[in-house]
């Protein structure tokens, strides 16, 4: 009687320095191939003020930008905008989000729902923000309550159609092996439907959130007395021009760090796809 072979898994084979080095230098040029063209309309700024090709009056220097932006920081002049804003904006992103999401997952679970609700939803979301503008001033005032109200509805569109989406885009043999193991509803949903909706819900919340900190200076520039919109719409009506180019810029940079902010969260978040479960 002849004895069975052994089948020993074969060990992995070592990732020559070479390749793992082609890959470092190709991620690296993947990272700085969006930097050419925001220098190069940074070098454009600067030669156009250095050779006064537009009036100082109309478009600073970059350096009298950059020394307004740092006066606003030292003096602490910034901060209570930006505290206020940040305040606003997150205010109405969790309610939008948590309005968009019920939404989403009604629509997406109900196809009875779907079918009463998602004709209005969609025209609703056909509307844009400032269009609502009008009709909530006559209905809340001018105060922080139609902010709030303004950059919901600028978020809650695309978490909802988003998560809509996702649900509806779950595979079929998903849900059936899951009816095979006898799931109960709260196991299929828990443990099936949204681990598998979840990046497009992520891209929806992240969307969501682009779109309410663009309403937030919108709505600032219209009704405000304090913010990042109003110190823009304040700068334009000194003609400080430096102090508009510098909240813009605050403006920006707030704006990227929170969407990498998300970014980051979706990448731990996700963590156990990457590991292969």
């Amino acid at each position: 009687m002849s004895t069975p072979a052994l089948h020993l898994p074969l060990p992995a084979r070592p990732v020559p320095a070479s390749s793992a080095w082609r890959a470092r230098l190709k991620s690296a040029a993947l990272r700085l191939a969006g930097w050419p063209f925001p220098l190069a309309v940074l070098l454009l700024w600067w030669v156009a003020a250095d050779r006064a090709w537009v009036a100082p009056q109309v478009l600073p220097a970059p350096a009298a930008v950059w020394t307004t932006l740092v006066d606003l920081v030292r003096t602490g002049e910034l901060w209570p905008h930006l505290g206020v804003s940040l305040t606003r904006v997150l205010a109405g992103f969790a309610a939008g989000t948590a309005i968009g999401l019920s939404l989403g997952v009604a629509m997406g679970l109900s196809p009875r729902f779907k079918d009463y609700v998602y004709p209005l939803f969609k025209a609703f979301s056909q509307i844009p923000v400032l269009g609502w503008l009008p009709l909530l001033m006559l209905l809340v005032g001018i105060d922080e309550t139609l902010k709030v109200l303004l950059i919901a509805k600028a978020a809650l569109v695309p978490v909802a159609l988003n998560t809509f989406k996702g649900i509806q885009g779950v595979p079929t043999r998903y849900i059936e092996v899951a009816r095979v193991l006898r799931f109960t509803r709260w196991q299929l949903l828990a443990k099936v439907v949204f681990p598998a909706a979840f990046a497009p819900i992520w891209n929806g919340i992240r969307y969501g959130f682009t779109h309410a900190w663009l309403a937030l200076v919108v709505v600032e520039l219209l009704a405000s007395s304090e913010g990042i919109g109003f110190l823009i719409v304040y700068g334009r009506q000194l003609f400080q021009l430096d102090v508009v180019l510098a909240a813009v810029v605050v403006v920006g940079a707030v704006g990227f760090a929170l969407d990498r902010l998300l970014a980051a969260v979706e990448s731990r978040l996700t963590r156990w796809r990457r590991s292969g479960f």
